[in-house]
């Protein structure tokens, strides 16, 4: 190869390179920070990590039957027992508002469990979706959950959005 066209080449992977790297250098938006929040979520309960969702809750945390995080501890531990293999895919995030230290979300979910974790994460199945209502509290830069409610809903009720990331998720399969 001539030495132009590999000078060409080296400087459009250069400049290329250089646009990746400040794209992704560009800080985190406090959106940004909420939704890595709501799939940070999604794992731990997926890795029966109760341990790292209770870290995701702020210490005055409550849902909407009262459960404080002591309760919520043992809530999560009976689903881990009962429910083997739970699969979470996070939908959608919707930021309601956004304040300096609190912001309102609404994030759907596609819940499943059984035995074959491994097999429905291949193969499309049905699953329970779930709309989460979160009050969230930033403290020392970091978003916490301080209140939850959920519903169980029906895919006529999911955002357009999730719909579009549920047909994604089985097309790919």
């Amino acid at each position: 190869m001539p030495q132009e066209p590999r000078t060409r080449v080296f400087v459009l992977l250069l400049i290329l390179a250089c646009a990746v790297f400040c794209v992704s250098c560009r800080p985190k938006t406090d959106e940004d920070q909420i939704r890595e929040l709501m799939k940070e979520a999604g794992r731990h309960i997926e890795e029966n990590d109760i341990g790292g969702l209770l870290d995701l809750l702020s210490d005055d945390y409550s849902d909407h039957r009262n459960r404080d995080k002591k309760q919520t501890q043992d809530m999560v531990q009976t689903y881990f027992s009962e429910f083997r293999g739970i699969v979470v895919h996070i939908l959608a995030t919707r930021v309601d508002e956004l304040k300096a230290d609190e912001a309102f979300i609404r994030t759907d979910a596609a819940l499943s469990s059984g035995a074959a974790k491994a097999l429905r994460k291949l193969v499309p199945v049905s699953t329970d979706n779930y709309r989460f209502e979160i009050e969230l509290t930033k403290k020392q830069d970091r978003w916490l959950i301080r209140f939850a409610e959920w519903k169980h809903i029906g895919i006529e009720e999911l955002f357009p959005e999730s719909i579009s990331v549920l047909q994604r998720i089985f097309s790919e399969k």
